[in-house]
């Protein structure tokens, strides 16, 4: 039996869709570049670089007739400041404050106080930098051994105050009071762990007679 001749118009589809697959990779390729292409132009422009803050030297908060005070994480209180003004520097993390007032109590709880027309400390509160009319005193301490610490009074015009080594710094002239005894110098150093205190250029003292 002879078999059926294929239909003219099935031939001409079969022959167009095989050209048609031939290109139909390079048609979706162009197809996804173009809509590649519109969505990058409907995207918004990257933002402009902004161009760095400048450092400013002015404070970032004030306070006036305030008082600051840390406490342990047992609430045992640490520090204490109270003053007229305070003012946040950010540019060096430090606080100024004027008619200044502290407190400060050691891991012992020994109490130091101080007072001075200026003082400034960090954000941590490590050093105390105090100047105009200081006065610091640490009061009397009694060890548990029962040795007793005398009180002691330091006066002058600048002297900084080292939280960590419990220092006293001044290249000032200083007034050391101990108990009754006086000693004036031109410099000093005072280091609490070793109960020591180094008095440098013209030192004067006055020794009261012990009973």
């Amino acid at each position: 039996m002879t078999p059926p001749l294929k239909r003219p118009g099935l031939r001409l589809i079969s022959l167009w869709w095989h050209q048609a697959s031939l290109y139909l990779p390079v048609a979706l390729m162009g197809l996804l570049a173009l809509a590649s292409y519109w969505m990058v132009s409907q995207s918004p422009p990257p933002e402009e670089p902004r161009p760095p803050r400048a450092v400013t030297t002015d404070p970032d908060y004030f306070m006036r007739e305030f008082a600051v005070r840390t406490f342990d994480a047992n609430g045992h209180l640490l520090t204490e400041i109270e003053g007229l003004t305070l003012r946040h520097y950010p540019v060096d993390s430090t606080v100024h404050v004027e008619q200044a007032s502290l407190r400060s109590v050691n891991e012992q709880g020994r109490l130091t106080t101080a007072q001075a027309q200026t003082l400034i400390t960090n954000d941590a509160q490590t050093f105390y930098e105090m100047t105009g009319d200081v006065t610091i005193v640490r009061e009397a301490w009694v060890l548990p051994n029962g040795q007793r610490l005398p009180r002691l009074e330091f006066r002058g015009e600048s002297i900084r105050y080292d939280v960590a080594l419990e220092e006293l710094r001044s290249d000032q002239p200083v007034t050391l009071i101990r108990d009754r005894d006086q000693m004036r110098a031109n410099s000093m150093i005072y280091r609490h762990d070793r109960a020591e205190a180094i008095l440098e250029g013209r030192v004067r003292a006055t020794l009261q007679a012990r009973p």
